[in-house]
């Protein structure tokens, strides 16, 4: 796609893109914008729309990428470097944060590739700068370099520390000694021109042992040398030389280096400018709900309450679209009713699209193909419209022709203006017709009649207009598709006063078939108001029956929960009768005769066929419940999927799928629980999820899978060797009770408040078991069945005496 200069210049591109710039956070993404250019073809504007989603992605999921606020350009001090032959330190140190910054964020990208595969592009040109970072370490924060850059240059300031130490010394005998300190002005060493000096009275000049160097600012007295330090100031000076020499040296070699890699640390500076300059689209998106496009593989665009970014909160959001049922929009309507606004703003969407921005519109716009956009746009809003305006629209208008093409945008400012009234609609007619042919998407403004005519009669060529308030003599800056608007000049002439009498002969002026023409825009005016009005009762209505329909299914779903719980607790209690029941009648059966006893146990086969079918309703019922408070997924799911324990909150990871079986990752823990227990996690449950892993993480807390669809959230680890909870499913009762009672004795004594028992369902018998080994137990305070979160029927929760 290409921006014709004129139209980058007449859409003002440089403010809105300055824009988005403010939002960036160093020159690295200011210059990404400067260098911006539309996207080649719709291939390529899609794959920068799957990178810039993929870095919200993680922005949502983990934050911004790292990043150093320091930061900042070094191709103009690379550019400088390959005359001059040296950077400085401080240019050195920009450069060296520069490849740090890129190290991090390349190592982010590559922890983050499997997830997000865009990242690759990104990663591509971040490459390896290890030893140019380890070399440019010698640098400190300050641009200096450290006295290891060099065995020289730590050898050289090791010796110009000595000197000074000596020259303080012998300065402090000469401040120290009375017959010089009175000839003194302060009794101070000081460093003046690179030697060590003192400032020495006016009248005692002839009589100090130095050397004269310098007049101090005031004029009333001398920097001198004293005669004691030439010889060490003078040591002092060659080393001074010795080192400033070695430390070019130094700065010369590693300029050397990092020359060596100028292309290099140019594409990665370009690359960390791409990443500043999302972080700024996305704020944008998220401060001031600009939009993504969505695209289309034809020409067509269509942008859903758009606004000028240049009018900020001032702009009337707008409709306004092309290329799908028509190819070309005749806008009309008074002056300053907002045409050329509405212009702009379609052309301002077009290029921030191709560009690969967000756009300030809603989130269902569309954009297509485009392969130029063109425009004619006169800002001249006066009658002073000479020849010489004329002739440069119609040679601007000119070169469009020539280009413009099945896939072009074209906008045409007044179109027509500038010249007699039937010749400039004649020629606007003919200039539209030739588009029309070459079918190139075009919105044009105007004012002429027959213009207006030629858009109502034409196939392919649709009319709106700006709404203008006749009332309050001002418009409404509203967008209407599909009827022609009125000049209401005369309207407008009569407010601001002019006399009757010429308004008449101005209406007789006219001809017959323009003031019909005037008249038949005003009807269809006066019909769309009231249609919209119409539409915005409809529409609100359709919001407060939307908003009582989800009250309404709020409140079924909360009837319907509550019947759940109360049908669960009902179960529960149910089968605590019915085991209760069981252990009556076996205690009764032991105290019986031969023949009463089996008369008994035939009874109570019958009994636990029933309590059977107790149990069977009672798992039915869980499972019913849980069918209707989660619908299946509209596709199967599959390895990778962000998945929800149904039952629960818990979010994780579909890591497999074996026939009716699934294994999750959830944080540190690892589930295999039945397929029918998971669903589809929401964009938001996955936000919700990752925040709840890092908060708990930090804390030390894990959460841990139980028996059943329950997840327990495992605080920080107890004593180790005693878990939160015992598996024993699938044993035999021998096998079992005794590692129970174990672990319940080591579960206590460890200063566990509760722990589960997970015994499965089956057929009660452990369950029974577990429940009378809990009853035999001093420490145990109670016990009961798990909650449909905790692993249901299943599990046992066991809570000890405090």
């Amino acid at each position: 796609m290409k921006i014709d200069r004129s139209a980058y210049d007449s859409l003002e591109m440089s403010r809105v893109l300055s824009i988005i710039r403010r939002d960036c956070r160093s020159d690295l993404g200011a210059l990404a914008i400067s260098a911006m250019t539309p996207a080649r073809d719709r291939d390529e504007l899609a794959s920068w729309h799957d990178l810039f989603k993929s870095v919200e992605s993680y922005r949502d999921t983990r934050g911004d990428l790292p990043w150093n606020f320091k930061l900042s350009s070094v191709r103009h001090l690379m550019d400088d470097a390959k005359s001059s032959g040296m950077l400085l330190g401080g240019e050195l140190l920009q450069v060296r944060r520069l490849l740090e910054g890129a190290a991090r964020i390349k190592e982010a990208l590559v922890h983050s590739r499997s997830e997000w595969p865009a990242f690759s592009i990104l990663i591509k040109d971040l490459r390896d700068f290890t030893i140019e970072t380890e070399a440019l370490s010698v640098i400190d924060e300050d641009g200096r370099l450290y006295d290891h850059a060099s065995d020289r240059l730590r050898k050289l300031r090791l010796n110009m520390r000595r000197i000074r130490d000596q020259v303080r010394r012998k300065g402090q005998g000469i401040l120290s000694n009375p017959s010089l300190s009175s000839m003194l002005q302060e009794r101070v060493l000081t460093l003046r021109n690179g030697r060590h000096a003192v400032l020495v009275r006016q009248d005692a000049i002839s009589n100090f042992p130095g050397l004269v160097m310098d007049r101090s600012g005031s004029g009333n007295s001398i920097y001198m040398e004293p005669h004691a330090l030439v010889a060490l100031n003078n040591e002092h000076a060659v080393c001074a030389e010795d080192e400033s020499a070695e430390e070019r040296r130094i700065l010369h070699r590693l300029t050397e280096r990092v020359l060596e890699r100028e292309s290099a640390i140019t594409d990665a500076e370009m690359t960390l400018g791409r990443i500043d300059l999302f972080y700024a689209m996305s704020e944008k998106i998220r401060r001031d709900h600009w939009h993504m496009p969505m695209l289309a593989g034809s020409p067509v665009f269509g942008f859903y309450r758009a606004k000028h970014p240049l009018l900020a909160d001032s702009a009337v959001p707008i409709d306004i679209s092309c290329g799908e049922k028509f190819r070309v929009l005749v806008v009309t309507g008074p002056n300053t009713g907002g045409k050329t606004v509405a212009l702009k703003t379609a052309g301002v969407c077009v290029c921030l699209g191709w560009l690969g921005c967000p756009i300030p519109a809603e989130e269902n716009s569309i954009l297509g193909i485009v392969d130029d956009i063109y425009s004619d746009i006169g800002d001249e809003q006066s009658i002073e419209q000479n020849l010489s305006t004329f002739s440069a629209h119609v040679s601007q208008i000119t070169k469009i022709l020539e280009r413009a093409g099945e896939n072009s945008v074209v906008l045409l400012d007044e179109l027509g203006a500038g010249t007699d009234p039937d010749e400039g609609a004649a020629l606007g007619i003919a200039i539209l017709d030739w588009l029309v042919g070459r079918k190139s998407m075009v919105i044009a403004t105007t004012h002429h009649n027959p213009i207006k005519r030629y858009a109502l009669s034409t196939p392919g060529v649709e009319s709106a207009s700006v709404e203008f308030n006749a009332s309050t003599l001002s418009p409404t800056y509203r967008l209407l598709i599909g009827i022609p608007g009125r000049s209401n000049a005369l309207l407008i002439a009569g407010k601001l006063g002019m006399p009757e009498s010429v308004l008449l002969r101005a209406r007789e002026a006219l001809h017959r078939r323009e003031v019909s023409m005037e008249d038949i825009i005003g009807e269809l005016q006066e019909k769309r108001t009231a249609v919209e009005q119409e539409n915005r009762e409809l529409e609100e209505l359709r919001a407060n029956l939307d908003v009582m329909r989800r009250e309404y299914e709020e409140q079924m779903n909360a009837l319907s929960e509550k019947r759940d719980k109360l049908l669960a607790e009902a179960d529960r209690k149910a089968l605590g009768i019915v085991e209760n029941a069981e252990t009556s009648a076996k205690s009764l059966l032991r105290t019986i005769d031969e023949e009463a006893r089996s008369a008994a146990h035939r009874k109570l086969e019958r009994s636990r066929k029933h309590f059977g079918m107790i149990r069977e309703q009672a798992e039915k019922r869980e499972d019913e419940r849980l069918e209707r408070t989660y619908a299946p997924d509209e596709r199967p799911l599959a390895a990778g999927d962000r998945v929800v324990v149904i039952g629960s909150s818990t979010v994780g990871t579909l890591e497999c799928v074996e026939g009716d079986k699934a294994t999750v990752t959830a944080g540190a823990a690892r589930l295999e629980l039945p397929l029918k227990m998971l669903r589809s996690a929401t964009r938001e449950e996955g936000r919700q999820e990752n925040r709840i892993q890092r908060s708990l993480g930090k804390n030390g807390i894990t959460l841990t899978k139980q028996e059943g669809a329950g997840i327990k959230i495992t605080p920080p680890p107890r004593p180790a060797g005693v878990p939160s909870s015992i598996m024993i499913r699938g044993m035999t009762s021998d096998e079992a009770i005794p590692m129970a009672a174990q672990y319940l004795d080591r579960a206590y004594r460890a200063g566990y408040g509760e722990v589960s028992v997970i015994h499965g369902r089956g057929e009660g018998i452990l369950r029974r078991e577990v429940q009378n080994l809990c009853r035999s137990l001093p420490y145990v305070e109670s016990y009961r069945l798990g909650e449909a979160g905790e692993g249901g029927f299943g599990v046992t929760i066991v809570r000890f005496k405090a």
